[in-house]
């Protein structure tokens, strides 16, 4: 069922913008141009794992330096694009360089640690630098459903073909010289995920343009005019459409995703609001345009962040709704009743298939769905990135949830596609740490029982200290699946609303 528009939360303030540079180098060889990207490390905050190009955000002393010819909010933009590219590449855009191999090692380290400024590794490798080299690339802003946003300058530089670059092991995983054709394979087979900026630039460097063509198909990419992407297609067949909706704290929307290279499935349109259903419709029948086809609704389970809008939908373009039946039971009648097994084959070019998984835990009737061809697993409310799940009772069951986390796990898995937060490039690593963070925490709480009973908020109050106090009452119910959880293997007592230690008898 869905919530009616007086029920739609007031706006929460999108996270503020941070201003960033990036660079796209490439060079001419003799199998044409090569482009070097570079794979975020796995423990940083934004897209951890996604191949991306050197860059990050604007510091004080990139607006400090002096660029002859540049001023303002340019100069800055352009001094922390050289200074990025020579930290995570080795690259240095500065004319005739006095400097060895050794010393130019050593001023990278040294800006890297915080230990030296751009300028003063200016002056102490020798040369001015070649600011002018930058050709503007396109501007793009993070969507404010995104809990890190930048406001990001690109620039592309034409680098010599014996140029080479060097990624250090720290924020970045690797780097690499690649054709863009080739990139954009791996992107199209589920091996590398993109956000638009990247696979924006691949796809224009593939085109294999002259010169001043390419640069004005780099700096005009199809986005709004804010400059947020239009589209996000993380791999191919998979797009994400970010719904503001009446969630739960920390997050404020949930992804609606897309599936599909012609016929399209749409999971979760979760938003009662009329301008985000008006928002998702305009895109769909964007893509009906471009030739492809919504064929049905998927709902991954009955929460009301995740079928706020699959009846107005519905309404708007005649499709199925699809869910499992224990969402059926709670949302109203659906057209086709889905289990765990069964096999949802999208025609396309190319096709894509999904394998139906049965997930309860967070609901009864939760659903997962699994693209075999790339492992990609998208996941619904099973995790999120950035916080924890909740497990409310009487719907929430944390064995339940538990043995399904540990199903997925056991699956070859890719990239996840959460229904909160941004998805993740590298699957098991994550759900193994969320196995272990749920064990832990109900361990604290086993810890914390006593003889004598104790309230969720006693318990909640010694245990979630790591978490903001104001969303102990949330953490509550958590904990109370926990407790369950504990007493249905003879570790827990329960009185009323309390919980002791079990005793044997």
């Amino acid at each position: 069922m869905s919530e009616a528009p007086t029920a739609f939360h007031a706006p929460v303030p999108a996270a503020p913008l941070r201003l960033s540079a990036a660079v796209i180098p490439t060079r001419q060889t003799a199998s044409g141009r090569e482009v070097f990207w570079v794979e975020r490390g796995p423990r940083l905050a934004f897209f951890a794992g996604f191949r991306a190009f050197p860059g990050g955000s604007v510091n004080a002393e990139d607006r400090a330096e002096a660029l002859p010819g540049f001023e303002g909010e340019d100069a800055a933009l352009r001094a922390c694009a050289i200074r990025e590219l020579f930290e995570e590449t080795g690259v240095w855009l500065g004319s005739d360089p006095r400097s060895s191999v050794e010393e130019r090692r050593a001023w990278r380290e040294k800006l890297i640690e915080g230990q030296a400024t751009l300028g003063q590794a200016r002056r102490g490798m020798g040369g001015e630098l070649q600011a002018h080299r930058l050709i503007p690339a396109g501007r793009w802003v993070t969507p404010p459903s995104m809990a890190r946003r930048f406001d990001t300058q690109f620039y592309w530089v034409e680098l010599s073909a014996d140029v080479t670059a060097e990624v250090w092991p720290g924020e970045l995983a690797s780097g690499a010289w690649i054709r863009p054709v080739d990139a954009l394979a791996q992107w199209a087979a589920g091996q590398a995920l993109l956000h638009p900026p990247a696979l924006h630039a691949l796809r224009a460097l593939a085109a294999e343009l002259p010169e001043p063509a390419l640069a004005h198909a780099l700096s005009h990419p199809a986005q709004s005019p804010d400059g947020v992407p239009a589209r996000i297609e993380l791999q191919q067949g998979i797009r994400m459409c970010p719904l503001r909706t009446p969630t739960l704290p920390p997050a404020t929307h949930t992804h609606c995703y897309l599936l599909g290279n012609g016929e399209l499935l749409v999971v979760d349109p979760g938003s009662p609001d009329p301008d985000e259903q008006a928002r998702l419709l305009a895109q769909l029948q964007q893509l009906t345009a471009e030739g492809c086809r919504p064929v049905a609704i998927f709902l991954t389970h009955h929460h009301r962040d995740h079928v706020g809008g699959a009846e107005a939908l519905r309404a708007a373009l005649g499709l199925p709704i699809w869910a499992h039946p224990e969402t059926a039971a709670r949302f109203g009648a659906v057209d086709r009743a889905l289990r765990g097994g069964e096999r949802i084959e999208l025609a396309g070019a190319p096709p894509m298939a999904f394998e139906v998984i049965h997930t309860p835990g967070h609901a009864p009737g939760h659903l997962c769905l699994w693209h075999r061809a790339s492992q990609a697993l998208v996941c619904g409310d099973m995790l999120a990135n950035g916080s924890t799940i909740i497990i409310d009772p009487p719907d929430g069951n944390m064995g339940q949830y538990l043995e399904a986390l540990g199903r997925l796990r056991d699956l070859p898995t890719g990239a996840l596609y959460p229904a909160h937060g941004a998805p993740l490039a590298h699957g098991t690593p994550k759900l193994d740490a969320y196995i272990a963070h749920r064990l832990a925490r109900i361990e604290a709480l086993a810890a914390a029982l006593g003889p004598h009973p104790r309230t969720l908020a006693e318990l909640v109050a010694q245990t979630y200290r790591d978490v903001p106090e104001a969303l102990w009452p949330l953490a509550e119910r958590s904990a109370l699946a926990s407790l369950e959880y504990l007493a249905s293997r003879g570790r827990a007592a329960r009185q009323g609303d309390a919980f002791a230690r079990q005793t044997e008898t």
